[in-house]
């Protein structure tokens, strides 16, 4: 654990770099119409503007996963919010000068997700790291409640930077990435081991071995964390196309619109994390509660079409997303050893990161077949999961005191 004079800013430095990853995505929605416009491209092309980074960021998690655990969390975490700045400096670039601008933002775009990938998945394994027992799941809930403060507060942002040209947002990103590199630099400090980092062949044998035994469990979560995300985004872009296209309303008010779910998700991630500690049944129980309040909610949301009771009902389900993210944060983070934690919690966030690509594209042509069935797909999905986790995960009915001092939460837990 870091010393204590440290412990505050090592915190708001880990916090600070998914705060930098969820600017990616959530601080361009607001502007996608107005992308739309100016370039003359189709909804699908405009969608993948979000989906170019995820997918690029899924793709290249795994991989830089395996070289934090190989070298060190900060030889992956920094060079990667130097990419993702450089990426965000040429999209820019071609929005203001490129002839064949779409084509420049994507290659930025993809440059930026290649960079991400190496951002908050590495930062959750570092939390798991440096902190240990409930200490652990409250500073990931914190981090969690950063990425959710940054869906909160980018679509303001992003709102902010279009009052003075619809691509200023690209040129954001160089800033935040410096700032939060020097963050890193200076108040993250990795222990050091005298181990050798294990041969490739003994870590892919050792992955093996997580995954046969705790397979099925992780399988459940990885899809549970998808989801969310894959909703969460989706549910945006839709926001996004109503408020302009049926309300008329653009800019800064649509970007605090836009936030209002995200700040229920926010403040619900930040209680959740700081209550749950290492309660094994206490995080199962709030798994499923919130993903069946994400299930009614959707469910719900067929019936209303004007926008209070709309963003009222909407609201429960980003209480619900508040209330399995941490928790499944804190079970994958726990779940293996340090030497491979880097890369079984980046393919977590690869699987997160597929789900916030995916989003936006389904709802696109979802939006085009039916409103109604739009949500009630969704309700669906968020229901399957709710019982995968019911019937798969079986936490041990008493733990003995041994069993709470080890520090990984799969020696606690039996799975079916």
């Amino acid at each position: 654990m870091p010393k204590q004079k440290h412990i505050g800013m090592t915190i708001f430095a880990i916090s600070s770099i998914p705060l930098i990853l969820v600017l990616g995505n959530s601080m361009l929605i607001p502007i996608l119409p107005k992308m739309k416009s100016v370039l003359h491209i189709s909804q699908l092309k405009v969608s993948l503007v979000i989906s170019a980074f995820s997918i690029a960021a899924a793709i290249s998690i795994p991989i830089l996963g395996y070289l934090s655990d190989r070298f060190s969390r900060k030889a992956v975490i920094i060079p990667a919010l130097i990419l993702y700045g450089s990426g965000g400096l040429l999209a820019g670039v071609a929005a203001a000068w490129f002839s064949n601008a779409y084509v420049w933002i994507m290659v930025g775009r993809m440059m930026q997700g290649i960079g991400a990938a190496g951002t908050a998945p590495i930062a959750m394994a570092l939390t798991g790291d440096l902190f240990k027992g409930g200490e652990q799941s409250k500073v990931l809930g914190l981090v969690e409640a950063s990425n959710g403060i940054g869906k909160v507060i980018s679509p303001l942002i992003g709102s902010l930077f279009a009052l003075l040209f619809w691509y200023a947002a690209f040129f954001a990103f160089p800033i935040f990435c410096f700032l939060s590199v020097l963050l890193t630099i200076f108040f993250i400090k990795e222990k050091k081991t005298k181990k050798e980092p294990p041969s490739f062949g003994t870590y892919v044998k050792g992955l093996a071995s997580v995954f046969k035994t705790e397979g099925r469990w992780l399988f459940v979560a990885y899809l549970t964390g998808a989801i969310c995300l894959f909703t969460l985004f989706g549910i945006l872009f839709y926001i996004s196309d109503i408020l302009e296209k049926r309300y008329q309303i653009d800019g800064v008010l649509k970007g605090g619109i836009l936030a209002i779910p995200l700040l229920f998700m926010t403040t619900t991630s930040y209680m959740t994390g700081a209550k749950i500690g290492k309660k094994m049944k206490r995080m199962k129980a709030l798994i499923i509660m919130g993903l069946l309040l994400m299930t009614v909610s959707f469910a719900s949301l067929i019936f209303f079409q004007k926008l209070v009771p709309f963003f009222t009902v909407l609201a429960v389900s980003s209480i619900g997303t508040g209330l399995v993210l941490p928790c499944i944060n804190s079970f994958i983070t726990g779940s293996v050893p340090t030497d491979r934690r880097g890369f079984v919690t980046s393919l977590y966030g690869s699987v997160r990161f597929l789900g916030v690509a995916i989003g936006p594209p389904i709802f696109s042509k979802l939006m085009e077949w039916s409103r109604t069935g739009m949500f009630l797909t969704t309700a669906g999905l968020t229901l399957i999961c709710a019982l995968l986790c019911m019937f798969l995960i079986r936490v041990a009915k008493k733990e003995s005191s041994k069993e709470k001092e080890k520090d990984t939460l799969f020696e606690k837990l039996q799975f079916t």
